[in-house]
């Protein structure tokens, strides 16, 4: 059984079992208690349940979350929330940020539970809830045309306040990766907005997970070469590696044994 599938049979097994702890589910799916406390963490992470002491239970807020944007949540979410804990090592109290609207940024906002007096920008309805819940935080969601299947917000009225804000950090994720076009997006609409974050930001990060790279979607909105860092999982190739060392892409590959190490309280 792969991480995955283990980690979706302990969410079956929850949604059937109300109230299970973290011994009864380590001997019904053959595995350590560590292993299971792991996963939970992991998923908490994903924003599928809430720690507990001795267990956890399912996160109830999914219900009001959009299939779409479920379905793009489930989609590579090891590699995912791998990127995510180690992006957010980059974040420090105070700071001005953008995220997008991206599954990917969502497990960042997700990360960024303990950080203080954020300043956030952010397109993404599910960012924008996830980091409003701290009340430390400014959150501001940019106004503009309301895309249900991203659960974004896109349109001239977004741009134009973007382009007065100063963003520090802007991390941002595409539907494609290559060499040739940078990252690209499939959405014209979001490809505009991150054009303009892009624009007001200091710093760029890329957070893109392995499966992207080699495709090319509609548009392109950053070169490879304007990218402050770029960050991705383990499943990226030999040969990627390779041609992101040659081009001079500054890289960071994300490994889940680091996340699947977060202290999180019981």
């Amino acid at each position: 059984m792969t991480t995955y599938e283990r980690r979706q049979s302990l969410l079956e097994l929850m949604r059937n079992t109300p109230g299970l702890r973290v011994r009864e589910a380590a001997i019904i799916l053959a595995v350590s208690e560590g292993t299971v406390r792991n996963d939970l963490n992991a998923l908490e992470l994903q924003g599928s349940l809430i720690r507990v002491h001795g267990g956890a239970v399912l996160n109830q807020q999914d219900q009001y979350q959009n299939s779409s944007f479920s379905r793009r949540n489930e989609h590579n979410a090891t590699a995912k929330l791998a990127i995510a804990r180690e992006v957010a090592i980059l974040v420090n109290d105070n700071d001005s940020i953008f995220l997008d609207a991206s599954s990917t940024a969502y497990y960042l906002a997700k990360a960024l539970s303990k950080r203080r007096r954020l300043r956030v920008m952010t397109n993404g309805f599910e960012v924008a809830r996830e980091l409003g819940q701290n009340c430390s935080n400014t959150v501001i969601l940019v106004g503009g045309v309301v895309n249900t299947e991203s659960s974004s917000v896109t349109g001239l009225l977004s741009e134009h306040i973007i382009e007065e804000l100063h963003i520090q950090k802007a991390f941002l994720s595409c539907s494609g990766f290559s060499l040739e076009r940078g990252m690209t997006e499939v959405h014209l609409a979001e490809a505009q907005l991150k054009r303009k974050v892009i624009e007001s930001s200091q710093q760029l990060f890329a957070l893109v997970d392995s499966s992207k790279f080699g495709k090319e979607d509609l548009t392109s909105f950053l070169r490879y070469e304007k990218i402050t860092h770029l960050f991705t999982d383990t499943g990226l190739s030999p040969e990627w590696f390779t041609r992101l060392g040659q081009a001079g892409v500054e890289f960071t590959i994300c490994k889940e044994e680091v996340m699947n190490k977060i202290a999180l309280p019981s």
